[in-house]
């Protein structure tokens, strides 16, 4: 089914980040203008706001177009309430240990079962598959080299992220689940729970 214009701006600014209206109109094979009425109209929903880019030398700020919280909750969440409400509940009643084996145990299964699907000799492409199984789970991840040759593994969206929020141990888990599959040092450089528009982790060889 093909896809509104609504749905692929939201998509494009979720995956791309803010993007001009002659950019989107571009991408999307209509005009500029067109692509700013869709974009006023979405605004007026609530979807998308306008912030204004500083200029570099002459000529007047640029205006991009951003994803507003409303906007990003047109994507996959993972039942958010329902889920920090459950761990909430699960640390209230058993205490922290309970929520740490919750994660361990969660560790153990998502190692166990990227191991089977990374199995690409050279690294490049074990990130490639990494990032295929990531985005089949919602993350709607990319990855690609660097110039200084590492490879960059992002991630525009998290379906857990309720859950983080409430836990950062989910976020660590999955740190060290993507440097054990990998067998590489993982840094992450950007992260989606301190105010990033996306999760970005740096790869290189040990």
């Amino acid at each position: 089914m093909r896809q509104s214009p609504s749905n692929r701006i939201l998509l494009l600014i979720k995956t791309e980040g803010p993007q001009l209206a002659a950019t989107l109109g571009s991408k999307l094979g209509i005009s500029s203008e067109a692509a700013r009425q869709q974009l006023t109209k979405m605004a007026e929903d609530g979807l998308v706001e306008a912030v204004n880019e500083s200029a570099t030398g002459r000529g007047r700020p640029r205006q991009l177009w951003n994803l507003t919280a409303a906007g990003n909750q047109t994507f996959p969440d993972g039942h958010a309430e329902l889920t920090a409400t459950i761990l909430s509940t699960l640390v209230a009643q058993l205490g922290t240990p309970a929520l740490d084996a919750v994660i361990s145990a969660r560790e153990a299964d998502t190692l166990k079962r990227y191991r089977k699907e990374v199995d690409a000799a050279d690294m490049g492409s074990r990130v490639r598959q990494l990032a295929a199984i990531r985005t089949s789970e919602g993350y709607m991840a990319d990855s690609w080299e660097e110039a200084d040759g590492s490879l960059l593994l992002v991630e525009n969206h998290c379906p857990i992220c309720a859950a983080a929020s409430v836990c950062a141990g989910f976020c660590r888990s999955e740190l060290e689940t993507f440097r054990a599959v990998l067998g590489a040092k993982v840094e992450r450089e950007e992260h989606i729970l301190l105010g990033a528009r996306r999760c970005a982790y740096r790869i290189t060889p040990l």
